[in-house]
């Protein structure tokens, strides 16, 4: 190992046990997660390039087939189409973040008592949040509108095929 990665590892260590220390139960739990995660990845390395070099393998060996026949296709659903989402998403997302920092704001002014620089950060925040909320909500609804109105035009056609 190069001196320089040493040092590093050392100052890492260092600063772990520092932490560990200064943060007690909490700190073992934090480097006990680390450390599984770390594991985990490491073990997830392993078996991913076991996995792909015994697939290259079983690959080379099969003889090969014929391309199964192409299938007709399809015009993509509303969906698969890369569209707008309309014009309720920024509306609702500029609504949701006007009354998350208005009430973000007044909670903090008026029932914690916090000073107004705090309350506008804090209404900041959750202005944020709440237009991302806004956001959320708006584009989940317009997305099951849209499907819902493809899956009645789709069943309106299939009944009309039918009949003749």
């Amino acid at each position: 190992m190069r001196p320089l990665t040493f040092s590093w590892l050392a100052v890492l260590a260092g600063v772990a046990c520092a932490a560990i220390g200064w943060l007690g139960l909490a700190g073992w739990i934090a480097a006990a997660v680390l450390a599984g995660c770390v594991a985990v990845h490491v073990a997830g390395n392993a078996l991913g390039t076991r996995l792909r070099n015994e697939t290259d393998l079983e690959l080379a060996r099969r003889p090969r087939r014929q391309a199964p026949p192409s299938l007709p296709t399809t015009s993509p659903a509303h969906l698969q189409r890369r569209t707008s989402l309309g014009g309720l998403v920024p509306v609702s997302a500029a609504i949701g973040g006007a009354v998350g920092g208005a009430a973000g704001g007044a909670a903090l002014l008026f029932l914690v008592g916090s000073t107004p620089a705090g309350a506008v950060l804090g209404g900041a925040s959750s202005a944020v949040i709440g237009a991302f909320i806004g956001f959320l909500a708006a584009s989940f609804v317009e997305i099951v509108r849209t499907s819902v109105r493809e899956a009645i035009e789709s069943e309106a056609r299939a009944a009309a095929k039918a009949r003749g």
